[in-house]
């Protein structure tokens, strides 16, 4: 039997590919043999590479549709095909929902749905034309189906982007898939940033049920079954990859004496 993950021949984007969870995503595509194409605002020191291939970098800001028409022109003539978008650049600092400026939660709606919009369909207009189609994957967050206090816009973004999936999942079958994946806590290279020191990491990854936080590879194993044909009838869905999730918390706020 075929490897139904092995990816040669097939072209990858992954924005924001250059750290963190979207160097993991690239680094599990390299490593199942395709041709991974990334971009970011700056070019990293390094440029992810496994299996005798090395990501292809492209300076963009996601958040300018010209930027994003070049980029993906650009993968087309170099590779002559694009055959996967994985939509995870984003994020957001944190903030005050009753004192942040209107034009700070734009921006940040800007780049969590707006700019993944526009890739979607950037990259649909290729794929539509290729007699294999394409696969999209969204990289989502459980901020979008729990309270996000902190980053509200954030979470409302990405509440978004997943309704968004399942829109365009009908509208441009069968020809592209989509699906998205909501991620839970992730160890990343900025995980001291927004945990603490190493034993503030340890006390959080005990509150998850497989008492670890996620890796970035984690989640590009999900994104390989989105990208394959495992999951050739599988579109508009999302997969929940968070480890067991949360406690509830009356679990720990209740007498457990009683």
């Amino acid at each position: 039997m075929n490897n139904p993950l092995n990816m040669a021949g097939k072209v990858v984007i992954v924005t924001g590919g250059t750290k963190g969870v979207g160097r993991g995503i690239t680094t599990r595509f390299l490593e199942a043999g395709a041709e991974v194409v990334i971009c970011g605002r700056s070019e990293p020191d390094s440029l992810p590479s496994a299996n005798g291939k090395t990501a292809v970098f492209q300076p963009v800001d996601v958040r300018d549709v010209e930027q994003i028409q070049a980029f993906v022109d650009f993968t087309v003539a170099k590779f002559g095909r694009l055959d996967v978008l994985i939509n995870n650049a984003g994020g957001a600092p944190n903030a005050d929902a009753a004192t942040v400026s209107p034009r700070f939660s734009e921006s940040i709606v800007r780049l969590n749905l707006l700019a993944p919009l526009n890739f979607c369909q950037i990259a649909n207009a290729v794929m539509q034309q290729q007699p294999e189609g394409g696969s999209i994957v969204n990289i989502c967050s459980v901020s979008a189906v729990r309270p996000s206090p902190g980053t509200a816009a954030y979470g409302a973004a990405k509440a978004g982007l997943l309704n968004l999936t399942t829109s365009l999942a009908v509208e441009w079958a069968p020809k592209v898939r989509l699906n998205a994946i909501v991620a839970g806590l992730i160890k990343t290279e900025l995980a001291h940033m927004h945990y603490g020191d190493d034993a503030g990491i340890a006390a959080v990854s005990a509150t998850v049920p497989l008492g670890r936080m996620a890796n970035p590879e984690d989640i590009g194993d999900t994104c390989l079954y989105f990208a394959s044909d495992l999951s050739s009838y599988v579109t508009g869905s999302s997969v929940t990859v968070h480890g067991g999730g949360e406690k509830p918390a009356f679990l720990d706020a209740g007498n457990s004496g009683n």
